[in-house]
Formats: C-alpha cells, structure tokens, sequence
C-alpha cells in the first residue's frame, strides 16, 4: 500500500512557544488514524501544524511519494489545501453570511466529492440548501463543514473533534457519514476524537500523544481490544 503522509521528526508550536516534540507516524493511501490524548497534549496543534496554520520549528511533513511526494512544510496552508489537504478545525469556520450551497461551490474542485453526492450523505443538509449558516444548528454546522471538506476533494481529511458538543442523534450520523468516507470510500483520514473506542473502531492506526509526544503508536483493533491501557493513556479512572 502506498505510503501518503510523512511526518518526521515535527517540531511547532505557536509563536516561540514549541508543543509538538520529535513527532513523528506515517499513514498509507486509504487508511484512517485515531489520534488520541488528553487535552492540552499538542493533538490540535498537530492537525493545526499538518494544515499549516502554526509556526514549524523543525522536522518535515511529506504528502505522496516518489516522484509526486510534496514538501507539505514549505507551503501556506492554501497550497497545502491546493495539494490534497481537508481541514474541519473545532471551529468549523463555515461562511455563515453564505447559503448551505453557497458554503459548497465557493469552495469546490473537480472530483468525486460533488455538492449532490454530499447533499445525499447529509440529507439534512439538502433540506436547508438555502439557509445561512446562522440558522442551521451546531449539527448541522459540522455536517457542513465536513461537506466542504470533502467537495475539495482532498486526500487527506483531518477531522478535529467532529462530534465535539453534538447529540446523540446527530453524533450517529456523523459516524456513519465518518465511516462511509472512510471505510465504503477509502479516503485517508486523521481524527481526533474524544469517544476514543467510536472512533478506534473505524481507524487502521493509533496513535496517542502526551505532552507534545508520541507515547504510544499500535494498530486502532490493538488498543481497542486493550481498554485498561487506553484508560492509562488517557488518564481515564476505573
């Protein structure tokens, strides 16, 4: 399997204040990482730095390989959206002034990922194509981010806490959209996630920071069949 993202030895932080220390994992076409800690580990500066809105202190970020192996590090985060990179931050950071469908084909590429092949995922959506962004619900507001990340049609979608906050309902959809995407459709992902065993259930990876490092690095099947080690990591009481 083809190896699609490199991170070697990554230092970043914002400003002069470094959090990431030595990070380093890879990821292969069509897999999926849980990327797991505790708050305050470094996990959204991580996807952060891989997005490029953070100050890289050193290591390097490599998307693809041979001859179409892109130097992620030397690029604005435009450029690195542009290469095959889609970022839904906690934020979300949808155009609330614009329409649902405005949200989407402002933004869209040529591709698989089409504003009618999001609208059926998201369903929800389709019925408020024309509504702001300030009249659709937190849900919904993630569906939509989700939706515009994936009508760039990237090759790496970074999903940062995407069930952050949300509803019972709305957090099953979310997952089975999260599954499809990435197990029915095979397009790489990296989540963070703080329903750890939702989400190891749908990764090929795991890996778990503390303090800015990686202190563990398994297959996600491992350390979801290992729940009193992934208590310790995340600092969970029994």
């Amino acid at each position: 399997m083809a190896e699609l993202l490199q991170v070697e030895r990554l230092k970043a932080g914002y400003g002069e204040a470094v959090v990431l220390q030595e990070v380093s994992l890879s990821l292969n076409q069509g897999e999926t990482l849980a990327l797991l800690g505790r708050n305050g580990t470094g996990k959204t500066t991580l996807m952060n730095t891989l997005a490029g809105a953070t100050r890289q202190h050193g290591g390097a970020i490599y998307l693809g390989a041979g001859s179409q192996r892109i130097a992620l590090h030397k690029l604005p985060s435009f450029e690195r959206a542009a290469a095959g990179i889609g970022w839904v931050p906690q934020e979300r950071n949808i155009f609330k002034s614009l329409t649902v469908h405005e949200n989407l084909t402002a933004v869209a590429r040529p591709g698989k990922w089409t504003p009618d092949g999001v609208y059926e995922m998201f369903p929800r959506l389709a019925e408020r194509k024309t509504n702001l962004g300030t009249q659709l619900s937190g849900g919904e507001q993630q569906m939509l981010a989700v939706a515009r990340a994936l009508v760039l049609n990237p090759r790496l979608l970074l999903l940062d806490e995407p069930l952050e906050g949300l509803a019972p309902i709305i957090v099953e959809e979310l997952l089975r959209a999260i599954r499809r995407i990435t197990r029915e459709e095979g397009l790489s992902a990296i989540i963070v996630e703080q329903h750890p065993q939702a989400i190891l259930a749908i990764s090929d990876q795991a890996v778990v920071l503390d303090r800015g490092t990686v202190v563990h690095h398994s297959s996600a099947q491992a350390l979801k069949a290992q729940p009193e080690l992934l208590d310790s990591l995340l600092g969970v009481a029994r």
